[in-house]
């Protein structure tokens, strides 16, 4: 233990989250790190967590009762990729404040998106070391795959969600007692959440699921330089598709102003078209479980959708890579391929054969890995990492 820790009699961990999305997956490590007389939990909020057009979901955070430590005024309103950079600078000037006024021994971070740069940066300032969730997957089609790989090499504990995802953050150089595989943290909801009936979501969501309900998830495609370049295909596909639309809001990246509009558009043009610009977690499993297919290029049709054996088109080049069950139908960004992929999605025997299924991302059992590990592992010497061994006969070209 360091010395404030042992002063204190509780580790001080602090956990990060920027947006309904990661709040999401985290929901389940901070109930039971909160749980932990030995533990001292903090939470640091910013970005898309204050925003209005984004939900204001920093009153879920407090509504749920976590400690929180800082909330950060960031988010530029921007929709471009200039405010991203922006954004990022704009974090780190007010963390940079936060963590020095509430050092943790151990700071959790989660995922991919860009703005988890700005908390890894002002913690490698200040010594602090940082844990990460879900290092070692791939999306190829985002910027968020080279954000995982930089978060995961400042980070000095890693909890992976697949094995592979496991090997790929040892071939990198981290140390094995550093990696520990504990599944994807979003999956615990459906073991330890109450989802609601069909009737309650029906009420909650204020309509009634009409069969086929099909439900959307698109986000900007942020490695293309027009990043709603694959929008077009995506919404030409789902005015010809018939059967009640439920569209979920985008993420903060750029191009999602104008990709709200479009779906706004949409909405106004196509019968039985619903935009919810916020889900809370258990709302959105329940959904998962009560539509019949989802249609996108969210990490929940690869991640998520699996444990409830629903079928997924998973659409364009956003998700390049990443591990897969066999609920996943993959479509090019044409409109065609599209509609062919859930006219697939929707035949009752493809459901059918899903029956059984595993699903790589774990069994929802994250969070008390992840808990145990946070607060058992040793300080001493955590910052400093031994370097992965040379191979021999690699030759300079």
């Amino acid at each position: 233990m360091s010395g404030n820790e042992t002063a204190r009699g509780r580790r001080r961990i602090g956990v990060l989250t920027t947006s309904r999305a990661d709040y999401s997956h985290l929901y389940w490590p901070l109930r039971v790190l909160q749980d932990q007389p030995d533990v001292e939990l903090g939470v640091f909020a910013l970005g898309p967590h204050l925003s209005p057009r984004f939900g204001s979901t920093i009153t879920e955070v407090e509504r749920d009762g976590f400690p929180m430590q800082a909330r950060i005024e960031c988010l530029l309103s921007s929709d471009t990729d200039t405010g991203m950079a922006k954004t990022i600078g704009l974090a780190i000037l007010s963390l940079a404040d936060a963590l020095t006024a509430w050092r943790p021994e151990i700071l959790l971070l989660i995922a991919d998106r860009y703005e988890m740069l700005a908390p890894a940066a002002v913690a490698l300032a200040l010594r602090i070391p940082m844990a990460h969730i879900e290092g070692g997957e791939v999306s190829q089609g985002a910027i968020d795959d080279a954000v995982r790989n930089a978060l995961t090499k400042l980070s000095h504990i890693h909890f992976t969600s697949t094995e592979t995802a496991r090997r790929r953050v040892l071939a990198l150089g981290e140390e094995a007692w550093r990696v520990h595989r504990a599944g994807a943290p979003s999956l615990d909801h459906l073991r330890r959440s109450k989802l609601l009936s069909r009737a309650q979501l029906e009420e909650r969501l204020g309509i009634a699921l009409d069969s086929p309900t099909l439900l959307a998830a698109w986000h900007p495609v942020t490695i293309l330089r027009d990043t709603n370049a694959e929008a077009e295909a995506l919404f030409a596909a789902l005015a010809a598709t018939p059967g009640q639309l439920i569209f979920c809001h985008p993420n903060t990246d750029a191009g999602s102003h104008a990709l709200i509009e479009r779906v706004r558009s949409l909405a106004a043009a196509r019968a039985n078209t619903h935009l919810f610009v916020n889900l809370d977690a258990v709302s959105y499993w329940s959904l998962l479980q009560s539509v019949e297919v989802l249609i996108g290029n969210s990490s929940s049709g690869i991640m998520e959708a699996a444990s409830l054996g629903l079928p997924v088109v998973n659409v364009g080049i956003r998700q390049q890579g990443r591990e897969r069950a066999r609920n996943v139908i993959d479509a090019p960004a044409q409109a065609d391929a599209i509609r062919a992929a859930i006219a697939r999605a929707l035949q009752p025997d493809f459901r059918k054969d899903l029956a059984g299924m595993t699903n790589p991302y774990g069994d929802g059992t994250a969070s008390e890995t992840i808990a145990r590990v946070l607060r058992t592992v040793s300080l001493d010497g955590l910052l400093i990492k031994q370097p992965a061994p040379v191979c021999s006969g690699v030759e300079d070209r």
